[in-house]
């Protein structure tokens, strides 16, 4: 959607060797797959309004009713409840607009915004540790959240796992950059077989060596600093 965020909630996916990994744009329609992921957004009530013109609203139902697997992230988790409340006008005008109704839960968005890092269980074969954090102004009730998607540090709750199995939310960011919660979301999505281990630190770290190599040989940092202390 147009004000997506935190995209690179989907960079272990994106690179991972046994993922057929696809952008949908806009006036596309969703290829067939075995799990959609609803990333954050920037602006909740709008992106929601905007995946509805693009029809995928229905879509992503469809997707469910032949036994795909949806995961939300942050707002794309909120989208994924029965409404979504703007009491405040935090994004614009006072207002409440239906969920896709996948989750049995309602969104309320406060005016302060809740900012922590975190860390967890994933809730599925294994219970892979996870990391990451939250940041989002959103706050979440309902029978859902019952059947949580993590156990955080203090024995805290956070997301949902529907009950059929085939929908989990969670407002945690990095949510999948651990390779063992990477490899329960694959399991959980339908991968079989021996799985290839993406270490996304690593990687992360390997490019941003590549990016100072490549301003270190574009550019003369001794006469920088010689300007500098000048």
């Amino acid at each position: 959607y147009p004000r997506i965020s935190n995209h690179t909630d989907l960079d272990a996916l994106r690179l991972h060797p046994q993922v057929d990994f696809r952008w949908v744009g806009p006036g596309q329609e969703m290829p067939p797959a075995d799990l959609i992921v609803m990333p954050g957004s920037k602006s909740v009530q709008s992106d929601l309004a905007w995946l509805r013109e693009q029809g995928w609203d229905q879509a992503i139902l469809k997707h469910l009713r032949y036994g795909g697997k949806v995961v939300g992230i942050c707002g794309g988790f909120q989208m994924l409840g029965r409404s979504l409340g703007d009491p405040h006008g935090v994004e614009g005008r006072a207002d409440t607009v239906s969920g896709l109704g996948v989750l049995d839960m309602e969104t309320v968005l406060e005016r302060e915004k809740q900012l922590e890092n975190v860390s967890g269980t994933l809730c599925l074969g294994g219970d892979p540790v996870v990391s990451g954090y939250e940041i989002h102004m959103g706050v979440s009730s309902g029978p859902a959240l019952q059947r949580p998607a993590l156990m955080l540090a203090g024995d805290r709750p956070d997301g949902a796992l529907s009950a059929d199995g085939q929908v989990m939310g969670s407002y945690v960011h990095g949510l999948f950059d651990s390779p063992a919660a990477l490899d329960a979301l694959l399991r959980w999505a339908g991968a079989e077989g021996a799985l290839d281990r993406v270490d996304l630190a690593a990687r992360r770290e390997a490019d941003l060596d590549r990016l100072a190599d490549s301003i270190e040989s574009a550019i003369d940092i001794d006469a920088l600093m010689r300007a500098a202390a000048s």
